[in-house]
C-alpha cells in the first residue's frame, strides 16, 4: 500500500506575520471628532450602525457576548443584535442554554462589536434583565422560519449523541415551524443588557485610535476620552 503523506500543519506563527490590519482597499478609516458626539450612546451608535450597513459589512448585526458563569468563569460566542434601544441593547437565547443558566447567576454582561471596513468597535456592558415572556414569543416569531426552527431543536450546549440526532431533531423542528409559524417555543428568552458604558473606537492610520467612552451617572451620560 502506498505511504499517504501526512500534510505538513501550518505554520501559525509565518501566516501571522503575513496580515495586516486594516488593509488599504479594504478599510476607509474615517475621521471620528468626539466633539460633536451626541450626548448619550444610542444615536451614535444607530449611525455608526447604518455607517458599518452601507459600507458593506458583512453581518454587522453579528456581536460577541461575555458573560461569567455562578463560578466566575468567564465565556464568549457570537449572537446576534435583536434590537436597540431605551430598554437596552436585545439578544435572545434559551434560557436552559450555558449563556441563559451564566445570566441567570449573574446577571451582567459584556458585548462587542467589530466593523473593520470602517476599522471601529463598540463595547457595551451593564446589567441583563429579560423582557416579558410574550415580547420575547413575538420577538421570535417576527424573525425566519429558519430561526423559529432552531430554537424549536431547542436542546442547546446540551451533549450531542450524534449528527444524526441533531438531523432528525431539526428536521421535525423544520416541519413544525413551516407548518405553524406561531408555534410557542417555551423557554425562549429574549434578553435586555441596560448599558452602564458604552465606548466608541474609531481606528487611525497613525495608530492616534479615538477612544470615546460615555459612562452612565445618576445625572445622566458622562463622556470621557480614554487613550489607546
Amino acid at each position: 500500500m502506498a505511504h499517504e503523506e501526512t500534510p505538513a500543519h501550518p505554520d501559525l506563527p509565518a501566516l501571522l506575520r503575513t496580515l495586516r490590519v486594516w488593509p488599504p482597499g479594504a478599510t476607509e478609516l474615517r475621521p471620528f471628532d468626539p466633539g460633536t458626539a451626541p450626548p448619550s450612546p444610542l444615536p451614535l451608535f444607530t449611525a455608526w450602525f447604518a455607517d458599518a450597513v452601507r459600507a458593506g459589512q458583512p453581518e454587522p448585526h453579528t456581536m460577541s457576548l461575555a458573560t461569567a458563569d455562578e463560578d466566575g468563569n468567564p465565556d464568549v460566542r457570537i449572537v446576534m443584535l435583536h434590537g436597540a434601544d431605551a430598554a437596552g441593547w436585545s439578544f435572545a437565547s434559551h434560557a436552559t442554554s450555558r449563556k441563559g443558566r451564566a445570566l441567570a447567576a449573574r446577571p451582567y454582561a459584556a458585548l462587542a462589536f467589530y466593523w473593520p471596513v470602517l476599522g471601529r468597535q463598540v463595547r457595551v456592558r451593564g446589567p441583563v434583565t429579560t423582557a416579558p415572556a410574550e415580547e420575547g414569543q413575538a420577538d421570535l416569531h417576527a424573525r425566519s422560519t429558519g430561526a423559529l426552527a432552531a430554537a424549536l431543536t431547542g436542546r442547546q450546549s446540551e451533549e450531542l449523541a450524534s449528527p444524526e440526532a441533531l438531523r432528525e431533531a431539526s428536521d421535525q423542528a423544520w416541519r413544525q415551524a413551516r407548518e405553524n409559524p406561531a408555534e410557542p417555543v417555551p423557554g425562549w428568552t429574549l434578553y435586555h443588557l441596560r448599558p452602564e458604558t458604552v465606548e466608541f473606537f474609531q481606528g487611525d492610520p497613525e495608530r492616534r485610535h479615538v477612544r470615546l467612552e460615555y459612562r452612565r451617572t445618576e445625572f445622566g451620560w458622562a463622556r470621557q476620552l480614554l487613550w489607546p
